[in-house]
């Protein structure tokens, strides 16, 4: 069955840098395209970043444009989200989802950009 594992949040200072990993497994995880959502402590889950299933192609919340680079490693059934400039507002968990089954969801990874 699918499974999606988000790591590499963690506590950083405004201004600083994250990368984050989610490995893929269940799935022919070249064949789909794949995507970032994070959540914030009270509010709805909000799209973050898009990438298609070669990598050519992405897209950005207008939130992230700048900061945010998604990219993936076919090779090794991961997605990647470097998060530089990192501003208070970008606290929260962080999900990686998967065009293959977009009803699932893993336990995510917690983000806190705090000084």
């Amino acid at each position: 069955q699918v499974q999606l594992v988000e790591s590499g949040g963690g506590l950083v200072q405004p201004g600083g840098s994250l990368r984050l990993s989610c490995a893929a497994s269940g799935f022919t995880f070249s064949r789909y395209a794949m995507t970032w959502y994070r959540q914030a402590r009270g509010k709805e889950r909000e799209f973050v970043a898009y990438i298609t299933n070669s990598g050519i192609r992405t897209n950005y919340a207008d939130s992230v444009k700048g900061r945010f680079t998604i990219s993936r490693d076919n090779a090794k059934d991961t997605v990647y989200l470097q998060m530089n400039t990192l501003k208070p507002e970008d606290t929260g968990v962080y999900y990686c989802n998967s065009y293959y089954d977009s009803n699932y969801w893993g336990n995510g990874t917690l983000v806190t950009v705090s000084s």
